[in-house]
């Protein structure tokens, strides 16, 4: 079983607000995550002209843009608070802005099929996340392939339903362990769907080496209101369950664990049945 890493996804939920933006890694790492995740995207260079023109709501998120000078105070609290630093980046000469500040990248399920910006995270040499969602096994495998071509070493591919918010009964959680078997790669699970049970599920039955999640501070973030972001209060304790139920795993080879050791000599002897052992019978007093 894998000690899955868990990365906080800020998403919009910052609005811009650099003391807002920093409250998320301070509640990330409050959390018990291992990571937590921005997003550097132009929204002049993510939809269509023939779409914004239209679509006052698609322009009106140019309110949700991360300023690229948030990212060294960013980079800097995560140091801080023994957190990992991640973006993704939606253009491709966002990979460069990031280098400096990012201890991976995260590539969205939206930008799957998009070539250079796989091989410009690849040949950074950074580790690369990918999420799925929506991707058929081939779009993912042919991803892939493109990733490690590019010279990625480090790369975790992570099954995701992209619906905001997902209904469990579509998390096909099955498909984590498929992507695995045909790609050789880290397998985890982006969560939509803001249910314990299938981030738990995730990790103890389907073994999945990173879970991320979205994580808005109060539900006055802008991304809050679709259903898929999880408040810190919510999140810690199924993290926390998580980690305690892993530890109890133990390495599988059955011998006496330390605690038991003193209780050895209590089990019943062989000859007579009675306790503890005759050996001690002799020699035992009470405690005073």
């Amino acid at each position: 079983m894998n000690t899955p890493i868990f990365i906080a996804e800020a998403s919009s939920n910052h609005a811009r607000d650099l003391s807002r933006a920093l409250a998320f890694v301070d509640a990330a790492a409050d959390c018990g995550c291992d990571a937590v995740k921005f997003q550097l995207f132009k929204i002049a260079r993510m939809f269509a002209p023939e779409i914004l023109v239209q679509s006052a709501k698609h322009r009106a998120r140019m309110e949700w843009e991360l300023p690229v000078a948030h990212l060294g105070p960013l980079a800097e609290r995560c140091s801080e608070r023994g957190i990992a630093f991640s973006c993704t980046p939606f253009y491709v000469e966002a990979v460069e802005e990031l280098r400096p500040f990012v201890s991976f990248y995260k590539v969205a399920s939206y930008e799957l099929m998009v070539t250079p910006l796989l091989e410009a995270c690849a040949r950074t040499g950074k580790p690369v996340v990918l999420s799925t969602g929506m991707a058929t096994m081939d779009e993912i495998v042919a991803a892939a392939a493109t990733l490690k071509r590019a010279g990625a070493r480090d790369i975790t591919l992570l099954h995701c339903v992209s619906a905001y918010p997902t209904p469990p009964s579509e998390a096909n959680l099955a498909a984590i362990a498929a992507i695995r078997a045909v790609t050789g790669c880290k397998t985890g699970w982006s969560d939509h769907t803001r249910t314990p049970a299938v981030i738990e599920r995730a990790v103890h039955h389907w073994d999945a080496a990173a879970v991320e999640f979205h994580l808005d501070l109060d539900g006055e973030g802008a991304e809050y209101a679709s259903g898929h972001c999880w408040l810190p209060e919510e999140i810690a304790p199924v993290i926390a369950r998580i980690r305690q139920s892993l530890i109890a795993d133990g390495t599988g080879f059955k011998e006496p664990q330390p605690s038991e050791i003193d209780d050895r000599e209590w089990r019943a002897d062989p000859i007579d049945g009675m306790r503890p052992l005759r050996h001690m019978r002799a020699a035992w007093k009470p405690a005073a």
